[in-house]
This record gives structure tokens, C-alpha cells and sequence, in this order.
């Protein structure tokens, strides 16, 4: 019988990311998985149904750890402007940080939250309630002009996509994205008339 008592939805997914690492997103199996902690698949399967739901937990959390530093600066009590700028850099900066130091596993991640099309829609209303937050926080302010914030939110998230989604990460080895992304932003701010 296998000891399962030091198993927990956190020490799985730790190890998931491992062997997902080791075999790539397509290979590893909850047989694997299990296997890596010493337990039975069966003990894998009372904390995650099935390897899609295995598979969309690694994505969720992966996804968080973008995320949740985010959701410190939208909360934080910087004006909206100063905050909405550094979001959108924190979110920029990390995606590019994240692919640079180890693009394969961008690359893995990117591949399982594609397939993850729950988890992903669920990050990007995280993201876009963010920025809804800050805009709403500027309107409140005055320092933003906006009908609806949480369209605001969407807009901003979807206008600067060249510099955050995986799509474009062969963009951003230009050396220019830097001036770019800068000049979007300032653009965006315009738009919502930031003092």
C-alpha cells in the first residue's frame, strides 16, 4: 500500500509541472505523475478527475503566477495613470521574462493553456477586471475619463496583446518593442484622457 499521507493538490501539481518539463505536454500521463510521487494513480485521481483537469490545474496555476502580482499593483493606491502604466509593463515584462529564461518551457505552458480554453478565458477576465479596477479607481479620481470601465479593461488588454500574448514572442527580440510598447501606452492614456 502506498503512503499517500504527504500528498496534497499543491505537492501534485509541483510535481506535474516536473514531469510535464521532463515529457513534454502531450507525453506526460497521471500514470507518470504518479509514478514521479510514489503514490498510485488512483490516489492522483481523487484530487484531479481526469488529465485534462490535471492538466488545466498546472495551467491555472502557472497562469496565477502572472496574475497575482498584477492584482497587488491594481489594488495598490498609486494614481490610476502611474498604476495603469506600470501594470501594463509588469504584465509585459513578465511574459518577455518568463519566455527569455526558459523558452521551452513558455513554450510547454503556452501549448497547455491553449488547451486549456476554460482556464485561459477565466485569466483573461482576471487580467481585464484588473484594469477595469484602475480605470474605475481614475474615473472615480478624475483622472481618467471613461463610460464603461470594464470595457475600458478589455480594450487595454486586447490593444496591448503584441506585447503579453505568446502569439507574438517572436516579436519580442525587437529591439524596438521597448519605444513601441511606450508609445502605446502613452497613446491609450490619451484616450483616456490621464492628466
Amino acid at each position: 500500500m502506498t503512503d499517500t499521507s504527504g500528498l496534497s493538490p499543491e505537492r501534485i501539481l509541483d510535481v506535474a509541472e516536473e514531469t510535464i518539463r521532463r515529457y513534454g505536454p502531450t507525453k506526460a500521463t497521471v500514470v507518470d505523475v504518479a509514478r514521479a510521487l510514489g503514490v498510485s494513480h488512483g490516489s492522483v485521481y481523487r484530487y484531479y478527475p481526469s488529465k485534462v483537469a490535471l492538466r488545466d490545474a498546472v495551467a491555472e496555476r502557472w497562469l496565477a503566477r502572472v496574475s497575482t502580482p498584477l492584482g497587488e499593483i491594481a489594488g495598490s493606491a498609486e494614481p490610476a495613470p502611474a498604476r495603469l502604466r506600470r501594470w501594463l509593463r509588469e504584465l509585459s515584462g513578465t511574459k518577455r521574462r518568463m519566455a527569455r529564461e526558459d523558452p521551452e518551457l513558455f513554450d510547454t505552458f503556452h501549448r497547455i493553456a491553449t488547451a486549456a480554453r476554460g482556464v485561459v478565458t477565466g485569466h483573461l477576465d482576471i487580467l481585464a477586471g484588473q484594469l477595469a479596477l484602475i480605470v474605475a479607481d481614475g474615473v472615480a479620481a478624475g483622472d481618467l475619463v471613461a463610460d464603461d470601465a470594464d470595457r475600458a479593461g478589455r480594450t487595454l488588454l486586447q490593444a496591448t496583446a503584441r506585447f503579453h500574448h505568446p502569439a507574438h514572442v517572436a516579436e519580442w527580440a525587437d529591439p524596438a518593442l521597448d519605444d513601441d510598447f511606450t508609445a502605446v501606452i502613452d497613446v491609450l492614456l490619451r484616450g483616456l484622457g490621464a492628466r
